[in-house]
């Protein structure tokens, strides 16, 4: 940090040098993406406050402004308007904004993005006013209920997929259509912390994370599948989820829905929301290690033996139910209680 001090009217010098106890840094980020640091001393009143906010991580969220009681009020009040709408067809933004319709079967996520006025896009930043929103088909009146949630869905960051491309990957590790479908080969089914799958043959460990202590011990580890041989099949590393993790999943809303086919495909949401706050990258791993949290893809190659094609999902998944353990807390509200 002392370079880019060099002139600063009141650089706290004096705690850069020092390695006493008591130092604590503040990290800020502004709204164009500008860092601004601070430095403060044991002596200093706010180094009391903070202690309130005691962590075993090196970082800890200290405040968000995109947290407070005004976001999160906008957040209900708008997801009330849509479950007020009752049905509607389902709808994607395009590029530009504009709402078109979305025959898919997969149209529950553009569907609410586009009510909430949100563009499909791969930033990594939440969707909405700082919250990452996520419907899921379940009961509308219990979001913790129904089948799993896709929580993110990484591309393998190492291993002989990134070495040697997909095709390759499903070629050794991969294994022919289980529907008969000629010159098919699938990659799927769950794949649990510890316990080799069994059509894929691989298991998926945790290179460098302490399962005792959940803490990570080697920042080059990451996320493993690994053969039977030892051969690292794919591998996530922890520097490239970590920061993924904890920018978009800081507070999360989970949003009930159900949909209904006719002439065109509709869908309407829930009254009872989950709302999420207060997550880090610790509690992913500890919710893997934990079997909560699963990898299940879903990657297929077809004319793998002529023209091979590939279709890629690695996702990574948890059941409703499991949620809580994302989070320092998991609150239910209800839309239809007045002042919720």
């Amino acid at each position: 940090m002392s370079g880019f001090l060099k002139g600063a009217e009141f650089a706290p010098s004096k705690y850069l040098a020092s390695r006493d106890d008591g130092r604590v840094m503040l990290l800020g980020i502004t709204d164009d993406r500008r860092i601004i640091g601070h430095i403060i001393g044991p002596d200093n009143p706010v180094s009391v406050e903070l202690k309130a906010f005691d962590s075993d991580n090196v970082f800890s969220v200290v405040f968000n402004r995109q947290s407070d009681e005004n976001s999160r009020k906008q957040l209900l009040d708008k997801l009330r308007e849509v479950h007020e709408m009752g049905w509607v067809d389902s709808i994607k933004l395009n590029s530009d904004g504009i709402a078109q319709p979305y025959k898919a079967q997969n149209g529950g996520g553009y569907t609410l993005e586009a009510l909430l006025g949100v563009k499909p896009n791969g930033d990594n930043l939440p969707d909405y006013l700082g919250w990452e929103v996520k419907q899921h088909s379940c009961k509308l009146d219990n979001p913790l209920s129904g089948g799993a949630i896709t929580l993110m869905t990484p591309e393998p960051t190492g291993g002989y997929y990134k070495t040697q491309g997909v095709i390759d990957f499903i070629r050794l590790f991969g294994y022919p259509d289980m529907k008969g479908r000629e010159d098919r080969f699938n990659f799927g089914g769950g794949h649990k912390f510890g316990e080799q799958q069994a059509r894929t043959k691989l298991t998926l460990e945790l290179v460098g994370y302490d399962t005792d202590t959940n803490k990570i011990i080697d920042i080059n580890g990451g996320i493993t599948l690994m053969s039977e041989g030892g051969v690292e099949a794919a591998v996530w590393h922890y520097s490239s989820l970590l920061e993924k993790w904890n920018r978009k999943h800081a507070q999360a809303v989970y949003v009930p829905s159900h949909k209904r086919k006719g002439g065109l495909v509709q869908y309407q949401y829930g009254h009872v929301l989950a709302l999420g706050v207060g997550t880090d990258f610790g509690k992913f791993l500890q919710a893997l290690a934990e079997k909560a949290v699963y990898y299940d893809p879903g990657i297929k190659v077809e004319n793998i033996s002529t023209q091979p094609k590939a279709k890629k999902r690695n996702q990574f998944r948890i059941r409703p139910r499991e949620l809580p353990v994302l989070y320092d807390e998991m609150e239910l509200v209800d839309l239809s209680l007045a002042g919720y």
